[in-house]
């Protein structure tokens, strides 16, 4: 037995990532190119390696290799250069002499043939880490998937040929949809802003302009906010085309399938993409399209540096890359007004005929009417709800959209009003049940609360949440299940039977047949108080959306003062001619999008001004604060911040200068507790 493992590990290949001591280099293009997986500034740019003749063959531009990486320049040994770390890479360029006189170090190994890096994929990670100040190999990080042996060992099935051009279907209830798709499945590059009717029949519009394009022989590429949405365009696609036309990249999928399907797409086999976040860098071949669905929900801003959205990422592959571009939703953000505003893009939307034919009836509740009602002292509803609640579920479900998760997420004092907090760290408590209270910061018990400035021991809720409305509800309706759909459990799907589903914005579960008889959307102060800019346009965005899901003869209740912009928006079914408003008062106070803006970020007021003073801002440049950074729920400070804002035409200098002084401060080596943090076009600018 000793012998036979002896002789097994005599046979086994030795470990590849080593200095290659002596052995000879390649007879044609020795020098490889690496970018180097070291996400820091200062450090981005190619290093120069030598190709060992035995890993000539495998180490072509675009593949994963292993280098090592920190040795100084007194370790060398025979003319190369030896020691350091060992750290991933991609081969960049192989080249006949390097530009560095010193000794090289050499290719340590080639882990995989497979080409993940080609240069389109290459450029498009080079520009998005120029425009948003950060370096390429985070960008690659976010860009390429985590490589799995086993799905590379597998051959990719053969492509498919173009399908048929698909019928307009859907897309004759809008204008120009027909000549959108004409447009597409003839080779054309339309570009356009799509604002799509109530209902479900968005996913198979967005399935037919995908398929329109791969009838013209080029391939589409969608990205959607969640994997509920991705799957519901995954479904659709599948009914249109069939199986096999399409690939699916969500997270969801797990780290082997995701890669399976992104090799793919890599290499040709398939040409349509229906993914989330990370799928905005997909490598699709011959592009003719990329689309993005609900560009305003924050999940398609990434959460790792340096923070690029979705959107912007696929108006650079349209220009690139030279295709058509659609930015969809059943609201309109502001970013998406301005590329109509421009020319940029053209509107695809209904006429106002086609819309009230669609969309159900609003109806507002003023706060002064919840105030007067005494239903609404019982269970939180004017009678205008219960009415609809009552008549909606005569015939199918009622959706009630609820801002707050939780049971009752904010205490006060029942005589007082004063703010019920911990007597330890003096953080808000909360209720998570009807009983128990403890503190939303420190999570210690507080089971003897009394307020410390009349001595009552009664509790009144500021805010209520969606367990505690889903409970009131219950015993209002108790022959009436009740479904709740929130962080902790969302809910796909409710049957099409009497039924009242309670869920928090974003968690809307689809109401299968025709869609739910009516919708509650409550508590709009909670949304539309929010200390943001976008605030109203959040909460429009998130009120049409759960609107949507309800029957065009339904009818919806919004809690909200009927007088403000948002409200009498979702009134009138008029996001684009909300957020067209909204763009012309940014356009006179020089807020995003018509201006670009950066955030810089400190632990004091000192370390950002000393940071932008250093910087080299463009002439044009214009500092906003810095001042103290909101706490999370009323915690401390955490820092103090600087807006920085340039007008149009100057972003790319103020990205290069705020990257270059960071950058430099990095090689300098500056203590951590004053780290500078860089933000390009922040979604929250307060």
């Amino acid at each position: 037995m000793r012998e036979m493992v002896a002789e097994a590990k005599a046979k086994a290949p030795k470990a590849k990532p080593r200095t290659w001591r002596g052995a000879a280099v390649a007879e044609e293009l020795p020098v490889a190119r690496v970018l180097v997986n070291k996400g820091v500034l200062h450090l981005d740019r190619l290093f120069d390696y030598a190709v060992p003749a035995e890993l000539s063959e495998s180490a072509q531009p675009g593949v994963r290799v292993r280098v090592r990486f920190g040795a100084g320049s007194h370790r060398v040994h025979g003319g190369r250069r030896e020691g350091g770390g060992l750290i991933d890479g991609f081969v960049i360029e192989r080249r006949a002499e390097s530009d560095y006189n010193g000794a090289l170090a050499a290719l340590a190994q080639v882990v995989s043939p497979e080409v993940v890096l080609g240069p389109r994929m290459l450029a498009l990670s080079r520009a998005v880490a120029d425009r948003y100040a950060g370096s390429l190999a985070d960008v690659l990080q976010l860009a390429l998937p985590a490589r799995s042996a086993r799905a590379e060992a597998k051959p990719s099935p053969e492509p498919l040929p173009p399908p048929a051009a698909p019928e307009p279907a859907g897309w004759e209830r809008y204008g120009a949809g027909p000549g959108f798709l004409r447009a597409l499945a003839g080779g054309g590059t339309p570009r356009a802003v799509w604002t799509a009717l109530p209902g479900p029949g968005w996913a198979d519009e967005l399935a037919r302009a995908m398929a329109a394009t791969l009838a013209s022989g080029r391939g589409a590429l969608a990205v959607v906010p969640d994997g509920r949405t991705a799957a519901r365009v995954d479904a659709a696609l599948t009914a249109l085309l069939g199986e096999g036309r399409h690939a699916l990249l969500t997270a969801e999928s797990g780290p082997e399938k995701r890669y399976r399907e992104w090799l793919a797409v890599s290499r040709g086999s398939v040409r349509a993409v229906v993914g989330t976040r990370a799928a905005m860098f997909a490598p699709v071949r011959d592009l003719g399209l990329v689309a993005v669905w609900d560009d305003g929900d924050s999940s398609h801003s990434d959460v790792h540096a340096p923070f690029p959205h979705v959107r912007e990422v696929l108006e650079l592959r349209a220009v690139t890359d030279g295709c058509g571009f659609l930015v969809g939703s059943t609201s309109c953000t502001v970013e998406a007004a301005q590329l109509v505003e421009s020319g940029w893009a053209r509107p695809l939307v209904a006429d106002r005929e086609t819309v009230r034919t669609y969309a159900p009836r609003i109806r507002t509740v003023g706060d002064e009417l919840l105030a007067r009602d005494g239903a609404a002292r019982a269970a939180r509803l004017p009678s205008l709800a219960w009415e609809t609640v009552r008549e909606g579920l005569k015939t199918g479900p009622v959706l009630v959209q609820v801002p707050r998760r939780g049971y009752v997420p904010r205490l006060a004092c029942e005589r007082c009003r004063t703010p019920a907090r911990c007597t330890v760290c003096a953080g808000p408590l909360e209720a998570p049940d009807a009983r128990d209270l403890h503190c939303g910061w420190c999570g210690r018990a507080e089971p003897a609360w009394h307020c410390e400035e009349c001595g009552s021991f009664r509790l009144r809720a500021q805010v209520v949440g969606a367990r505690r409305t889903a409970e009131e509800l219950g015993r209002a309706f108790p022959a009436v299940p009740v479904r709740t759909s929130g962080r902790d459990h969302i809910l796909d799907e409710v049957p099409d039977r009497p039924a009242l589903v309670v869920s928090t914005p974003g968690a809307e579960p689809v109401a299968a047949g025709a869609g739910y008889a009516a919708a509650l959307l409550l508590d709009g102060w909670a949304m539309l108080s929010r200390p943001d800019l976008r605030a109203g346009e959040d909460a429009l965005r998130r009120w049409i959306a759960a609107a949507s899901l309800v029957r065009g003869d339904g009818q919806v209740v919004v809690v909200a003062e009927p007088t403000l912009r948002p409200v009498q928006a979702l009134v009138r079914w008029d996001p684009v001619g909300h957020a067209v408003r909204e763009l012309a008062e940014r356009a006179q106070l020089g807020f995003p999008p018509v201006s670009r803006m950066a955030a810089v970020a400190a632990g004091s007021a000192e370390a950002v001004q000393a940071f932008l003073a250093g910087a080299g801002l463009p002439a044009d440049a214009e500092v906003l604060g810095p001042v103290p950074i909101a706490g999370r729920r009323g915690e401390a400070s955490p820092g103090e911040r600087a807006l920085v804002r340039v007008p149009p035409g100057s972003g790319a200098a103020l990205a290069a200068a705020l990257k270059a002084a960071q950058a430099g401060r990095m090689a300098r080596g500056g203590p951590v507790e004053e780290a500078v943090r860089i933000r390009i076009d922040p979604l929250d600018i307060g």
